[in-house]
């Protein structure tokens, strides 16, 4: 076994999606797949495209998104190390239903649809976590369309910043910092918007105090008055 398929089983392993794998399946799957380097900005696969497989996030992110007719984009997902991506379309022969691209330098397994769909008929186990798989994603999808159907762009701002601030955020005399990793029309597309509009809202948000912009940090100052504005938008 070289180091490379060494690398490839530890890393199937640790993937929640393979997770009911045995060891002899998990050699005889990383013997097949192959790991794939994607630079910032590259596309895994477009929109429309048939469907080869899925990938396994290594390291990186990759961002799954939607292009309407003019142009603008729409993020669905951020995915990070040990995300599988692109697991619906394995089943239901159709095309990728949205594109994917590295956010980063990117590594990524890719498993083939041949190779999985054989699997899930000698392991159960794998059908039913594909299916929690999806499921979650269904579930964030549903809250997409309830959020863009529902809500404001700051509402949708303020929920994001609350969500960055709990996962990425960390404690400091003043309040909750975390560093913004994205431009602003990288967040305009997570939350169904345009550039000018989170512009605005941010510095909406920062004259009332709720937060602080110093440079690519940002610090929750009131988290309770946020909280509060957004049951008032409910």
């Amino acid at each position: 076994m070289t180091s490379e398929t060494f690398s490839v089983k530890q890393i199937l392993k640790g993937t929640p999606l393979f997770a009911a794998l045995d060891d002899a399946e998990l050699s005889s799957l990383a013997a097949r797949c192959g790991v794939r380097r994607f630079s910032a900005g590259e596309v895994l696969f477009s929109e429309g495209e048939p469907c080869k497989g899925l990938y396994v996030v290594v390291d990186g992110r990759v961002r799954i998104f939607k292009t309407s007719v003019s142009g603008r984009e729409h993020v669905l997902a951020v995915e990070g190390p040990g995300a599988s991506v692109a697991e619906l379309p394995v089943f239901d022969g159709g095309n990728y239903p949205a594109s994917a691209s590295a956010m980063e330098a990117t590594h990524a397994l890719f498993v083939s649809r041949a190779d999985l769909r054989a699997i899930c008929l000698e392991k159960p186990e794998v059908s039913l976590k594909l299916l929690q798989v999806v499921g979650g994603r269904l579930r964030r999808l549903v809250g997409i369309i309830e959020e863009l159907s529902f809500t404001t762009v700051r509402h949708r701002l303020i929920s994001w910043l609350l969500r960055q601030a709990k996962t990425e955020g960390r404690a400091t005399p003043r309040g909750t910092v975390f560093s913004l990793s994205l431009s602003h029309q990288e967040l305009a597309s997570q939350i169904g918007t345009v550039r000018e509009l989170v512009s605005r809202n941010l510095a909406r948000l920062q004259a009332q105090d709720f937060i602080e912009i110093n440079g690519r940090e940002i610090t929750i100052l009131k988290p309770d008055a946020l909280e509060a504005d957004l049951s008032s938008m409910v």
